[in-house]
């Protein structure tokens, strides 16, 4: 719908408040700020009769129950790769175009993931500890049992961050392989159709696949059966890929030996008996955290919706709500 100069649009800034979004809009739009889904309900039947577009800046739930309240939506603009959080099937269905924030975000996460497998391995965080509390003044720190020397990772998901960190992984000469649904154009590793084949074939899982009920607990007891007990799984996809009960077991067992998560199945609530355990690392969802990455995320947000309101395609439209001509 192409929006006439002198016409104010109503905007739903849905999630935490942040700067670039708070001053990204000329005074052609009109925001509308409210945190969470309980807010929502404060929303006077007059303004969401004219809410056009939503911009969702943080993790918040955009269901039917949110999507339905807004008659004229038009765009939803969600910040993060992801976008499980966004009923892209009911927004389909209501001609409601989704945007999401890929590729300024690809090498930041790829980055963290690979410093977090490193520091996983050779036990970064517990030397760190070892040597504040005096320990070094009294006998070595001892060697670590991981190495990326001796790995054979396997990743699950090759998409544009999966294949990012797969470039840093060639360059430290580790051997790579992949499990997807289908063979990733252009990527010359070796692909696994079956995930539990590719389990045995490895001993390092990185986890960077969308979330959603398709990959619902995917890395299952089976999977870390399989990858055994030099086993190390790093994950940075959504905390609903693995089956957090069954890692807790593996990790306590012996199943497998490490882990590294950035994300968990109901943040920011993290099982109490993962923060008891020393083999693995907790990172509280911070993948993209740098400044200049988050902000470059943020003004793309912003840029979708000011692109789709000037009557253009917005830049970056999810595949299950492609844009028809404007």
């Amino acid at each position: 719908m192409t929006t006439g100069s002198a016409e104010k649009i109503d905007l739903l800034i849905y999630g935490p408040r942040k700067p670039v979004v708070d001053n990204g809009f000329s005074e052609r739009f009109i925001r509308h700020n409210f945190e969470t889904k309980g807010d929502l309900d404060r929303l006077t039947p007059a303004v969401t009769e004219k809410i056009r577009g939503i911009a969702v800046t943080g993790l918040r739930p955009a269901d039917k129950t949110v999507l339905s309240r807004f008659p004229k939506l038009e765009i939803v603009s969600s910040f993060g790769v992801g976008y499980d959080h966004v009923d892209s099937a009911y927004a389909r269905e209501h001609g409601v175009i989704v945007t999401n924030t890929p590729d300024v975000l690809t090498e930041e996460v790829a980055d963290t993931a690979m410093g977090l497998l490193i520091a996983v391995l050779r036990e970064f965080i517990k030397a760190d500890r070892y040597l504040r509390s005096g320990l070094w003044t009294t006998q070595d720190y001892p060697l670590s049992v991981g190495s990326l020397r001796d790995r054979k990772v396997g990743m699950v998901g090759m998409g544009r961050i999966g294949q990012a960190i797969a470039r840093r992984l060639d360059a430290a000469r580790v051997p790579v392989v992949y499990h997807s649904r289908n063979p990733a154009p252009g990527v010359s590793h070796q692909h696994y159709p079956n995930l539990i084949e590719m389990a045995t074939a490895v001993d390092t899982l990185v986890v960077i696949t969308p979330g959603g009920a398709a990959t619902l607990n995917l890395i299952n007891a089976d999977v870390m059966k399989a990858l055994g007990p030099r086993g190390v799984i790093i994950n940075l996809a959504r905390g609903t890929v693995i089956d957090e009960p069954a890692l807790i077991a593996a990790l306590k067992s012996g199943t497998i030996l490490a882990a590294g998560l950035d994300v968990f199945a109901k943040e920011p609530h993290v099982p109490d008996e993962l923060k008891t355990l020393q083999n693995v690392i907790l990172l509280p969802h911070i993948g993209s955290a740098s400044l200049v990455t988050r902000n470059a995320m943020d003004q793309l947000v912003v840029d979708n919706l000011k692109a789709w309101f000037s009557g253009k395609a917005p830049l970056t439209p999810i595949a299950e709500t492609p844009v028809k001509d404007r």
